[in-house]
């Protein structure tokens, strides 16, 4: 679950990492107010869960309170639009926080390696916006160091990493600190991520936490309640955001064909076996074990919502979860649908759709569907090329 900005900054201030004064505000009145006590030179920065906000001009700096009022009137209601999430989100509220008189800017974060199965810190002397082009072309200017389970980081390993990073000397002292303090933050705060980029290195010689990200594990969220309602909306795509309202594992992959089925590795194998037979899976959807008709309908709406679907497979293998209450929620969904004023949602009268449907109450199930619109199938494969050549 990812926070935004001004909660993850919050976050590591408890932590004694430096960052910049600013307030979360959802209004150009209280914008205005805030960039007063700041002495009117601020950044306004959108407060939405995607990447790339700043070249979606969702990042301003101003030199009077005014301008930044003017400019987050503008922003709040508005979809910010970026390259990595092309349908947008609205920003609803916006950080404004003082202007950081940055000489050079360095990369840091703490998060989880999965191949050496530790914490893992991140440093890097080239921070910024280009990072990721940093860490394909240049890896060997990001430095990284496992942090032992027991014992913890050690100062000679932070000394250590700094000097390989080549961040300069005068900036060590600061790093350190900043360092000891996002890793205590990821380890009590049960994160799974913390990126703090920009490091910045002010012209007075501070060092300084100019931006910051925290991802907080999900399994986590009953030990921390406050960030509950920003669990619903974490998601950077509005679908998925949405399916995790729901309750719903939902991926969206940018294929045409949705896909639905029950247990993670029916549903990867139905995703493979539609690629094989020449199509492109639009999302990953597991129903869920023992989904009952208003469930898989639900599952359906949300199919629905991507707009570049335009077929769809349904692959049940029932065990816990009854075919014929499967069969129930997939009629209900093309009744209610095909009959909604939505245009996104009533093209599913005029959408293919293939069901497999094997398992408990499967004989049920396909007498169910009998005589509607739906293109039976008796195998994954048969199934998944049915789709693709009817898509």
């Amino acid at each position: 679950m990812k926070l935004h900005e001004y909660q993850s900054k919050d976050l590591l201030a408890r932590f004694g990492v430096p960052v910049p004064r600013g307030e979360v505000a959802d209004d150009a009145v209280h914008v205005r107010s805030i960039a007063d006590s700041l002495g009117g030179k601020v950044v306004v920065k959108a407060q939405v869960l995607m990447g790339g906000r700043g070249k979606a001009g969702g990042v301003k700096l101003f030199d009077s309170a005014a301008e930044a009022a003017a400019f987050a009137n503008d922003l709040i209601g508005r979809r910010l639009v970026s390259i990595q999430n092309p349908t947008g989100l609205v920003v609803e509220r916006v950080l404004v926080a003082e202007i950081v008189d940055i000489a050079q800017e360095y990369y840091l974060a703490v998060l989880l390696d999965r191949d050496n199965q530790r914490h893992t810190i991140m440093l890097s002397a080239k921070g910024g916006m280009d990072i990721e082009e940093v860490a394909a072309t240049e890896p060997e200017a990001i430095v990284r160091i496992p942090i032992d389970p027991a014992w913890g980081i050690d100062e000679f390993q932070i000394r250590a990493a700094l000097k390989e990073s080549k961040i300069p000397k005068e900036a060590h002292r600061g790093m350190g600190v900043l360092i000891k303090g996002i890793v205590k933050a990821y380890l009590e705060t049960d994160a799974d991520m913390v990126e703090i980029n920009p490091v910045a290195l002010t012209a007075d010689g501070k060092v300084i936490a100019a931006d910051a990200k925290v991802a907080i594990d999900d399994n986590a969220l009953f030990r921390h309640p406050e960030y509950q309602s920003t669990a619903d909306d974490s998601a950077e795509d509005p679908i998925e955001a949405e399916a995790a309202r729901r309750g719903i594992a939902y991926v969206r992959l940018g294929g045409d064909i949705g896909i639905i089925g029950n247990g993670a590795g029916l549903v990867m194998c139905s995703m493979d076996e539609v690629k094989a037979a020449g199509g492109s899976p639009a999302d990953f959807l597991d129903v869920g074990g023992g989904a009952q008709a208003e469930r898989v309908k639900s599952c359906v709406e949300l199919i629905l919502m991507d707009p570049n679907v335009k077929g769809m497979l349904i692959n049940i293998f029932g065990g816990i979860t009854r075919c014929d209450e499967v069969a129930k929620g997939i009629l209900a969904a093309i009744e209610d649908l095909s009959n909604s004023p939505d245009p996104g949602s009533n093209r599913i009268a005029t959408m293919p759709i293939v069901a497999r449907i094997e398992g408990t109450a499967a004989e049920e199930g396909r007498k169910i569907l009998e005589g509607s619109k739906i293109v039976p199938a008796k195998t994954m494969q048969e199934a998944a090329a049915k789709i693709v050549e009817l898509t």
